[in-house]
Order: C-alpha cells, then sequence, then structure tokens
C-alpha cells in the first residue's frame, strides 16, 4: 500500500488518473465514525504534508491530520484503505 499522501499527488498530478471522482474517508474522532467527502472539499496549505482542511456543513474550519485518512474511492469504487 502507498502512503496516503502519495496517493493525493497522483490523484493531482497525474491527469489521466486524476479524472476520477474521489472521495476521502476520514475517521472522526468525535463522531467515531468515518466520514465521508468528495476530495474538492478539501484544502491542502502548500507545504504541508501532515494534514489538510475542511469546512463542515456549519461553515466551521477543520484541520485534519492526514493520518486519520482511512479509505479513498474513485468513481465509488474503493482504490485504499487502511484499518481503523
Amino acid at each position: 500500500m502507498i502512503p496516503i499522501h502519495e496517493l493525493l499527488n497522483r490523484i493531482r498530478w497525474d491527469e489521466k488518473f486524476g479524472r476520477g471522482e474521489f472521495v476521502i474517508g476520514y475517521y472522526d474522532r468525535v463522531a467515531d465514525c468515518i466520514v465521508r467527502v468528495p476530495l474538492r472539499r478539501l484544502f491542502f496549505e502548500p507545504g504541508d504534508h501532515f494534514s489538510f482542511d475542511l469546512y463542515d456543513d456549519e461553515g466551521e474550519l477543520h484541520s485534519i491530520p492526514l493520518h486519520r485518512i482511512k479509505e479513498v474511492y474513485r468513481d465509488r469504487e474503493l482504490i485504499w484503505h487502511r484499518e481503523h
């Protein structure tokens, strides 16, 4: 299994591979469950290889460590998984 930061870079920079619809599943510690969000809703600070930012439905900003990403889907197919 490739590290999540390498998969995210491939999605971003490999034009052919990155054409799909991607969904990221991350572990939410408060809700104690996997939350799935479209990749297009995530914000990555340039040079930050440890987390991403996400605005929730109430407009609150959350910074989420990459190690909490547990699933990646491409066109509804699971392509990457890490045990919870």
